[in-house]
């Protein structure tokens, strides 16, 4: 079997390039906030069964809490991402896996 390492290290770093939270009107990008692999790790098992919904996109990004002003608060990355940056992860998760995973 091969290893899925590269699978996720090339997934991570388009979600980390092009997904982003907003915090105060600015842009964080999952890549520069470190949350791009573990989110490529989760998505990469349910790519492999199929395409992706918004639901189950949104379904994930709940699960993942992001710690802010120094753990006081956790709030998940469903409500960090805007609906249309989570819209564009459905398309750029479901493109990845006709390109990387049908090939």
């Amino acid at each position: 079997m091969l290893s899925r390492t590269p699978l996720i290290e090339r997934l991570a770093a388009e979600i980390g390039r092009d997904i982003y939270m907003d915090v105060a009107k600015w842009h964080l990008y999952l890549g520069d906030a470190k949350l791009a692999t573990p989110l490529a790790e989760a998505f990469l098992p349910l790519l492999e069964q199929g395409e992706m919904s918004l639901a189950q996109v949104t379904s994930v990004l709940q699960e993942v809490s992001v710690p802010l002003g120094g753990d006081q608060q956790f709030l998940s990355l469903e409500r960090l991402i805007p609906k249309a940056n989570q819209e564009l992860l459905v398309e750029l998760l479901n493109r990845f896996r006709q390109e990387e995973l049908e090939s």
